[in-house]
């Protein structure tokens, strides 16, 4: 038996799912579900996105037909797989993602069939072939209209077919939910229960050959809280140092939040080539990630880069389970998972968890303060690079979400911000404005942990938040005034943040880096890939000499000053003081423009005067012996050196 997480009562489930891998060498799915109509003519729905993720994917686009039976209530599961007397009806489609059974009527009892595809490797769908069997249950398992309450039993049956050229022992179930695991000569049945429906949504599972392994967590009440990590794919991962290093992660976020939403908790991690990304859960995460970012047997003391990013996808999601599935936007309450939830916060919840999951990092001990600043740098370093924060505020960033994060284009740089980049700065600045506000007794943790606190005093523990709720808690620890002011300007404004003067108040000194000009890495304003035909055009910046002179994104320069276009070309001619004639194709027509490399930077909008391209961070020295001035200083970077609110 495999015992897993989450446990549901032990009470009669109304509502029965049953997928089958049979088909897995073609991606499908077959599922059977089954229950009993509580009105005539029921209707079955699937989710259009995934919470945290917030995009209508349309998961109802991998359902062929949708087939029922009305079943007789006195026969045995048997004799209904072997009845060939029953008819079977089409389901009538009466929207993209619902399906009407008008033949249905109320207290008969319903076996529905339909097969999902399954071959989109993310975190946000499913996923299946002969090596593994991934799923979301948003895009498998078709909801009942009315009875999304109702106690669920669920069947994953995987042939022996699966397990031909596997170690069985190997082979593991990774999932949050307990499960029970029984074998027959043909099948293997993996059974799980679940409160409800939405409940279920929230328990993605794989099938694999993975490697595991445990380790304990104490809250502040010294009980311990059971973690799993299960990594599936090829790798040649340092298990040992990964549970080392994660175990201190996670304590660390204990030691400051006190206690956990969860019992126990679970990381699925699945390693390839290129992709990388994360989704929470309420006591689990799902991962993907390179494989080279995973720790190698020779791993040094302080983690590569790599390794650090790998890291702080962990350290992102894990805190997720605080700061989304429990204190979360108040219209992601309840939430029609068929329509959008627009909110203008998800730069407090993704802005707050990409400044802290790095910030972590580093209060865990796992990596040092230099190493912190350089990951903080890189995050500098994305926002000054996008001229679109002149244009779009990180609220307005947040409620366009659905429309614009998950769709970029060639004008996305120009025209918008992500709330993950700049929300993690202006929850830097927050963090070390209420520092200065409250002569260093509250911090950002604070914020979140009063949060926190809030929603375990609620029935469901869990409490949903407007704009309003966040400057009745800020309030509590600086000016309310002052929180308003900040969110005037950074918030629901577009003007440049304080960063150089916050960070150099708590001894934090901002480079400029006076060779990695944006002239060096944006050549004319635009970025450009050298191909076998020439420089094609990936961006074009506002303003620019690439903009003024009529280049345009997927332009495929040819010739400049009549010599064949590559990077060493551009370059030659990215500071002159003369008209440059370039050849291009657009589409398949040739076209002929004039740049002038040399702008009127009075016409642009600016940005590249108030900000540098590259800077990097460093702790400040003190250039004296006085003593008095040294632990003035000391004091002034106790931003990195406590987490003040942790242990209160």
């Amino acid at each position: 038996m495999t015992s897993l997480s989450h446990a549901v009562d032990n009470q009669p489930s109304n509502i029965n799912y049953q997928f089958d891998f049979e088909r897995f060498l073609e991606h499908l799915v077959d599922v059977t579900l089954r229950f009993t109509a509580d009105t005539d003519a029921p209707s079955l729905w699937l989710p259009a996105w995934i919470p945290g993720s917030y995009l209508m994917r349309e998961f109802a686009r991998n359902i062929t037909a949708v087939h029922y039976e009305i079943l007789d209530k006195e026969l045995s599961d048997n004799q209904i797989a072997n009845n060939k007397n029953s008819k079977c009806y089409r389901a009538q489609k009466t929207d993209k993602h619902t399906w009407q059974l008008p033949h249905a009527k109320a207290g008969q009892t319903i076996s529905v069939y339909y097969e999902v595809y399954c071959y989109d490797l993310s975190v946000r769908t499913a996923y299946v072939d002969q090596q593994r069997l991934y799923g979301n249950f948003t895009s498998l398992a078709l909801a009942v209209a009315g009875q999304e309450q109702s106690p669920i039993q669920v069947s994953l049956m995987v042939p022996e077919a699966f397990f031909i050229d596997k170690n069985k022992e190997q082979v593991l179930l990774a999932c949050g939910l307990k499960a029970t695991y029984l074998q027959s000569d043909e099948q293997n049945l993996y059974s799980l229960q679940a409160d409800s429906y939405h409940e279920l949504i929230d328990y993605p599972f794989e099938i694999a050959i993975q490697e595991k392994f445990d380790f304990i967590i104490q809250d502040n009440q010294h009980q311990t809280l059971s973690h799993q990590f299960f990594l599936a794919g090829k790798h040649n991962a340092n298990m040992g140092r990964l549970q080392q290093d994660l175990t201190r992660i996670c304590q660390t976020y204990l030691n400051w939040l006190g206690d956990a939403p969860f019992n126990d908790y679970t990381f699925m991690t699945y390693a390839s080539g290129q992709d990388y990304g994360g989704l929470e859960h309420i006591n689990s995460t799902s991962l993907i990630t390179p494989r080279r970012d995973l720790p190698h047997i020779n791993e040094p003391t302080m983690p590569s880069s790599d390794y650090q990013r790998f890291l702080g996808l962990c350290s992102h999601e894990y805190f997720h389970a605080w700061w989304v599935k429990t204190v979360r936007p108040d219209v992601m309450l309840d939430v029609d998972l068929r329509r959008e939830a627009f909110t203008p916060l998800l730069w407090v919840f993704e802005g707050f968890t990409s400044y802290i999951d790095d910030f972590m990092l580093q209060a865990s001990g796992v990596i040092d303060k230099a190493s912190y600043l350089k990951l903080l740098a890189e995050q500098i370093n994305r926002y000054h690079q996008t001229p679109g924060r002149a244009q779009q505020s990180v609220a307005e960033s947040s409620f366009d979400a659905w429309i614009k994060l998950y769709r970029n284009d060639e004008n996305t740089g120009n025209a918008g911000i992500s709330y993950y980049n700049k929300g993690s700065l202006v929850a830097l600045c927050l963090d070390l404005t209420l520092l200065e506000k409250s002569a260093g007794r509250y911090r950002l943790f604070d914020v979140v942990k009063a949060f926190y606190e809030q929603a375990k005093q609620n029935d469901k523990k869990r409490v949903g938040i407007s704009s309003a709720d966040m400057g009745t808690i800020i309030g509590q620890f600086m000016p309310l005034a002052d929180w308003e002011d900040f969110e005037r300007c950074y918030v629901n404004g577009v003007e440049e943040l304080p960063l150089k003067s916050l960070l150099a108040a708590n001894g934090i000194q901002l480079h400029s880096n006076t060779k990695e000009t944006a002239d060096k890495h944006v050549p004319w304003g635009m970025r450009c890939t050298e191909t076998p035909m020439g420089l094609k055009v990936s961006k074009v910046a506002r303003a620019s000499a690439a903009a003024k002179a009529g280049l345009s994104a997927h332009d495929v320069i040819i010739a400049i000053d009549g010599i064949k276009a590559d990077n060493k070309q551009l370059a030659l001619f990215n500071d002159a003081s003369h008209d440059i004639e370039c050849h291009l194709f657009r589409r398949d027509e040739l076209m002929t423009v004039k740049v002038v490399p040399k702008v009127d930077t009075d016409e642009s909008d600016g940005l590249d005067k108030v900000c540098p391209h590259s800077i990097s961070l460093r702790l400040a020295k003190a250039n004296t012996d006085d003593e008095n001035k040294i632990n003035e200083l000391k004091t002034e970077s106790a931003w990195l050196d406590v987490m003040k609110g942790a242990e209160s």
